[in-house]
């Protein structure tokens, strides 16, 4: 029996052991860092990998992560340099990159980085103006990655990015601001409107200049037409009476020829349209010759 009880006890002893051993190996995740202590003071940094504890002498102080992490702060009350209290709430992206310094050097890191959040965004809107606040946030969100990453160091921590997730003015000036955004659209319509009938009728007058230079052009054409019409004309006038005139020299007319053309020239002379004729004098006996011999004519008539 006694044996039996040694064994028993051996036993148990045995397991507890074991369980003790297997208790004090640690698996260290990826993107996982422990922190261990000895005796109450910094013994190392845990990386990646398996570890054993000394029982009892040794624990791990925190358990950190190295991943890259996210903090969503509620909005802050901030006053803007023209006296607008403003909502705004931030966003900040960090990443752990010394966990020694992150457990060691200040107590609850995220409450920190919220307080200093929110006292260095007061202290950047509070030189800015409302309307400068609106449109600067990539101003604001460089300004304030600047100051929190140099704050943080001491702190094993390193901010990445800074982000102003909400900006909320007050009602009033809120309503203010739509009324101005919606007297801008209707303005900007205006401008437009007044554009399109400008380039309307800037069209219609290039248009009917256009059509006016194209009416001067065809005035133009049909004017030179006719006048080289008649000047074409007159020119075969004149050709056929050149023509006509050579064609009588090359026939070597005789005088009584000459007067004749003469005679039946002066008939187109006095065609009724001449008030006043005068006759040369070498076809004045001629003309008398012609009034002798109509009136013989007329006297040997009724002989007949």
């Amino acid at each position: 029996m006694p044996i039996r009880i040694e064994s028993i006890a051996l036993i148990i002893l045995v397991v507890l052991v074991l369980l003790l051993i297997v208790s004090n190996i640690v698996i260290v995740q990826q993107s996982k860092a422990y922190v261990v202590e000895r005796l109450g003071a910094f013994r190392t940094v845990w990386g990646v990998g398996l570890h054993f504890k000394l029982p009892f002498v040794e624990r791990i102080a925190k358990r950190v992560s190295l991943k890259e992490q996210v903090a969503d702060f509620a909005p802050q009350p901030v006053i803007t340099k023209d006296n607008v209290t403003m909502q705004i709430d931030t966003v900040i992206y960090f990443q752990i990159t010394d966990s020694k310094l992150y457990t060691y050097g200040v107590e609850r890191p995220m409450n920190a980085i919220e307080n200093l959040t929110a006292t260095t965004l007061r202290n950047i809107i509070g030189d800015m103006e409302l309307d400068q606040s609106l449109t600067s946030r990539d101003i604001i969100n460089t300004r304030m990655r600047a100051i929190l990453d140099e704050a943080t160091d001491p702190w094993g921590i390193k901010v990445n990015r800074v982000e102003l997730k909400n900006i909320l003015p007050p009602k009033e000036i809120q309503n203010a601001m739509e009324k101005q955004m919606k007297a801008e659209r209707e303005r900007r319509e205006a401008i437009l409107q007044a554009e399109g009938q400008k380039q309307s009728q800037i069209l219609v007058a290039e248009g009917e200049k256009q059509s006016a230079i194209l009416r001067a052009d065809a005035a133009k054409q049909a004017a030179i037409l006719h006048a080289e019409g008649e000047a074409e004309a007159i020119m075969k006038v004149q050709q056929a009476t050149a023509d006509a005139l050579r064609l009588l020299n090359e026939s070597s007319p005789n005088d009584q020829v000459i007067k004749l053309r003469a005679l039946e020239t002066m008939v187109k002379v006095a065609d009724g349209k001449a008030t006043k004729i005068i006759i040369p004098s070498e076809l004045q006996g001629l003309a008398g010759l012609a009034a002798s011999a109509k009136a013989l004519l007329e006297s040997d008539a009724p002989a007949k």
